[in-house]
C-alpha cells in the first residue's frame, strides 16, 4: 500500500501546503517511510527568509509519525488519537538549510516505545542516501489534562 499527498492529507490534521509529505511508501505496525519534495517549495509555509532551516526536518518526521498513528487506528478498526510532539532529543542536524537539497528526502520514524498515552519514536530523515537529520521524538496522545 501506498498513498499520495491527497490520501495523506485525508489522514493527518495538516492540510494544504502545511502537509509536507508527498508520498507514504511503506509502513507497519513498527516503522513508515514518506518521502517529501515540499522543502523545495518557496512557498513552503516553514520557510523564513533564511531559507527552509533543518530543524523543519523535526516537522517531516512529526508528519511522518502522525501519519503513522492514523494508519495503525485505521487498520484497527479505532479511531486515531490526535497526538502532541512534547520533545525532539539526540537531535543532530547534518545540513544548515533542506531548501538547497535538489532531489526528495526520504523520512523514516520507527515506534520505539508506547502506550495509550505517549509513543517514543527514532527518526531519520535523509537525502540522496545522506544523513539530514536524526534522532527521537517523544508524543504525547490526547489527554485530559488534570484541573
Amino acid at each position: 500500500m501506498s498513498l499520495d499527498h491527497a490520501g495523506i492529507a485525508a489522514l493527518i490534521p495538516h492540510s494544504g501546503s502545511m502537509c509536507l509529505l508527498a508520498q507514504m511508501a511503506h509502513w507497519d505496525a513498527d516503522r513508515i517511510v514518506c518521502t517529501a519534495d515540499s522543502h523545495r517549495d518557496p512557498a513552503n509555509p516553514l520557510r523564513t527568509a533564511s531559507g527552509l532551516l533543518a530543524p523543519c526536518a523535526i516537522e517531516y518526521a512529526a508528519q511522518a509519525m502522525a501519519l503513522h498513528g492514523a494508519l495503525i487506528g485505521q487498520a484497527t478498526g479505532a479511531p486515531a488519537t490526535p497526538g502532541y510532539l512534547a520533545s525532539a532529543r539526540g537531535v543532530q542536524l547534518h545540513r544548515l538549510r533542506l531548501d538547497e537539497l535538489p532531489g526528495d528526502l526520504r523520512i523514516e520514524v520507527t515506534r520505539q516505545a508506547g502506550d495509550a498515552q505517549q509513543i517514543l519514536y527514532q527518526f531519520s530523515v535523509q537525502h540522496a542516501g545522506q544523513p539530514v537529520a536524526e534522532g527521537r521524538a517523544a508524543v504525547v496522545l490526547n489527554t485530559p489534562l488534570p484541573a
